[in-house]
């Protein structure tokens, strides 16, 4: 059952993203023109995401419960700890992100697309996973 509902959510959150239109990079490339012709559409993009999500996490919070609705253990919510690793993951991110105008949801939801823009920003984001394993492995 656990799986079924991934699917769906991922599926769900892959429609919102096409519906959106943030599975183009031009969108995403005119959120982050701060001084161009500024783009605001992926702010209520995540605005209402949060806006749907929020009130509902702390309802469920406030409730006590420390499941989610399937049964398993929500996660806790650990310490804010700035260190070198998340300001280096967090510049490789954004940079990335500022290059290509994708981030990985949109990536994987835009290979259905077969534009090859997505299978190299997939087969780039693969490699540096793979590269931050070896790195932390070191």
């Amino acid at each position: 059952m656990l799986m079924l509902v991934a699917l769906f959510s991922g599926a769900l959150f892959g429609f919102g993203l096409l519906l959106s239109g943030m599975m183009n990079p031009d969108k995403v490339l005119g959120f982050l023109d701060l001084f161009g012709q500024w783009d605001p559409s992926l702010a209520l993009v995540m605005g209402g995401a949060l806006g749907v999500f929020a009130p509902g996490y702390w309802w469920w919070r406030k409730q006590g419960r420390t499941r989610c609705a399937l049964g398993d253990a929500l996660p806790e919510v650990p310490a804010a700890r700035f260190d070198y690793k998340l300001i280096v993951g967090a510049l490789l991110f954004g940079i990335g992100w500022g290059v290509a105008g994708i981030c990985p949801g949109p990536a994987l939801g835009m290979l259905g697309s077969l534009q090859w823009q997505a299978g190299l920003f997939v087969v780039a984001m693969i490699t540096g996973f793979w590269l931050a394993g070896r790195w932390q492995k070191g």
